[in-house]
């Protein structure tokens, strides 16, 4: 296609975009959605104490594949007990550092993460992201410390009676409401809404090449209509890219990527693990949770590993 070429999802990201709807200056987007008595009401939730993990663990068996641009964690000792053997009180101490991609395992995208037509979220300037700063706007540190909500766990895997969706299966608008109608509930504003498509399992069995392939279940470009009415504060999936692969777009890399971060300032949470959750939501009937999932706050940065851990 050629450069004057109308791309559908850039038109349905004019028609959603949140640009200027908290200030020009607005560097968190949907975010804004939980306000202090969403998360009041979020507390409440909280009844028998259990918590779940909802995150992978940050390590070298993680699932970054070879000869991409992420790395799984290298951990290293820096100080073992031998260092300070000798110590006349028999003190002795150890510390330790890792090296790893910011997205490498369970993570939020940050607001630039990912643009088009020269601009970020809010009219960034591509520009605002370079070596000498990082990000010096949109980055994930405005944001580390707000993912702190009602969390609404839809199981579109469940819904449609199988233990994960097939390869480049596309979760549709009517999916999402479908699998309110079964669990009897309702997506509202402020709530971070968790999509379980059964695809962390594959990561879960060893199958590291099929959970990270090209052929992944996730969302599609119509349920970004149905984010933006309900305004939902963020969505995490427990695939990969949380958008369905191939894209259905012709020619396009990750055009739900595009309208969810640059247009509606829409963060993203990727291989998140919901499989023990949504067996005990299955079990009680309960599908709501207090959802705790802040990030690391590293100035300039884009994305942010996190644990983010629901309790009920």
């Amino acid at each position: 296609m050629s450069d004057t070429t109308t791309w559908p999802h850039h038109a349905l990201g004019k028609e959603l975009s949140n640009w200027g709807r908290w200030g020009d200056d607005d560097e968190i987007g949907t975010l804004n959605f939980i306000t202090p008595a969403k998360r009041v009401a979020a507390a409440q939730l909280v009844r028998a104490g259990k918590t779940f993990d909802l995150g992978m663990s940050f390590g070298k068996e993680g699932p970054a594949t070879p000869n991409t641009f992420r790395d799984n964690p290298q951990h290293m000792m820096t100080l073992l007990p031998s260092d300070s053997a000798g110590a006349p009180d028999g003190m002795f101490g150890t510390d330790d550092l890792v090296v790893m991609s910011l997205q490498a395992a369970t993570q939020w995208d940050g607001l630039a993460h990912m643009g088009y037509g020269g601009h970020f979220y809010n009219n960034v300037p591509a520009a605002a992201v370079n070596n000498f700063t990082g990000a010096s706007r949109d980055s994930f540190d405005k944001v580390a410390g707000r993912p702190i909500s009602r969390g609404m766990l839809l199981d579109i895997a469940a819904l449609k009676g199988v233990d994960r969706l097939a390869d480049s299966y596309e979760v549709t608008a009517a999916d999402l409401t479908a699998a309110e109608e079964r669990q009897s509930v309702r997506v509202e504003s402020g709530d971070i809404l968790c999509v379980r498509t059964g695809w962390h399992r594959w990561f879960a069995e060893g199958d590291r090449d099929h959970y990270m392939g090209e052929n992944e279940a996730g969302l599609g470009l119509d349920t970004l209509r149905w984010l933006y009415d309900r305004e939902v504060a963020a969505v995490a999936v427990d695939n990969w890219a949380v958008e369905v692969y191939p894209s259905p777009v012709e020619g396009t890399y990750a055009p739900f990527h595009q309208v969810a971060i640059r247009d509606m300032g829409l963060t993203l949470g990727e291989m998140w693990d919901f499989e023990a959750l949504a067996a005990d939501c299955a079990q009680d009937g309960v599908w709501e949770f207090l959802l705790c999932a802040p990030g690391l706050k590293i100035t300039g940065s884009v994305g942010s590993p996190i644990t983010p851990i629901a309790l009920k």
